[in-house]
């Protein structure tokens, strides 16, 4: 595995570098880092595909850079690494957060997209008492108690009995949470509060998708999976059984076996 780092449309950003073949980049959720996609990152490079995980503006070994944080810009953040890696054009995926990104990237770069993965995301902007939360929340970080938000995600990341089956995976994924920045905790959330409604737009993106929903997700209920893959022109849907938000990291061979059948039909 090839960690990088280098200056990256004005801050330093790291990502993985791994394997080698057709480009797919990840994109993480929040409050998260690239660390999230190990278990696909050994799967798809195996299969034949080389495979760029980044760690987004103000989250995991990337830099913080003051404050503004929004899709756009961490939109503009993957097309900048792109033009840096030299790839016109990717297979790019993104969870939660990162499906948001995604959105945005197909948006308003169109041509560096050549297949998308939504992976427990949805097209919806948050209403409004979805706003006030992540608004409460920035403020809280603001004060200097960024543990809120690890309490927040934890509650809803993972199906309801993987606490009390898999407590090892829960401690892991908190380590993450703890460790992001209180600049990219804030900005992060603001950003999602402030992030366009896609919905009725999906069916102008015309680009190959796949949707992954998972059946338990307590974050993005699946009926969200089913708009994203309904509105977009030309999207398969796939759910994982059982899982819930985390579902790469609850039932990876699912997950997996998802991408890849996706992949090698594309």
């Amino acid at each position: 595995m090839e960690k990088m780092k280098a200056k990256i449309n004005g801050f330093v950003m790291a990502w993985d570098d791994v394997g080698s073949g057709p480009p797919v980049v990840l994109i993480h959720g929040f409050p998260l880092c690239r660390r999230m996609w190990e278990p696909q990152v050994s799967a798809l490079t195996a299969a034949g595909y080389r495979v760029i995980a980044c760690d987004l503006r103000g989250f995991g070994e990337s830099e913080s850079v003051g404050s503004g944080l929004s899709m756009d810009l961490l939109a503009d953040d993957v097309a900048a690494l792109l033009d840096h890696l030299g790839i016109e054009r990717a297979v790019i995926g993104g969870m939660s957060m990162g499906g948001y990104v995604l959105l945005n990237l197909i948006d308003r770069h169109p041509q560096r997209v050549a297949a998308a993965l939504f992976m427990v995301t949805r097209a919806a902007a948050d209403d409004e008492p979805g706003k006030l939360r992540r608004t409460s929340l920035a403020r809280e970080v603001a004060k200097g108690r960024p543990e809120v938000v690890t309490e927040a995600f934890e509650e809803i990341l993972f199906a309801s009995d993987v606490p009390s089956t898999r407590p090892d995976l829960i401690a892991r994924v908190r380590t993450w949470m703890e460790a992001t920045a209180p600049e990219g905790l804030k900005g992060g959330l603001l950003a999602m509060r402030d992030r366009r409604d896609y919905v009725d737009l999906l069916g102008n993106f015309n680009v190959p998708s796949l949707v992954i929903g998972a059946e338990r997700d307590r974050a993005v209920p699946l009926e969200h999976s089913r708009v994203l893959a309904q509105g977009l022109p030309a999207a398969r849907l796939c759910i994982i059984p059982g899982a819930g938000h985390m579902a790469n990291l609850e039932n990876p061979e699912a997950f997996n076996r998802c991408l890849l059948d996706y992949l090698r039909g594309a």
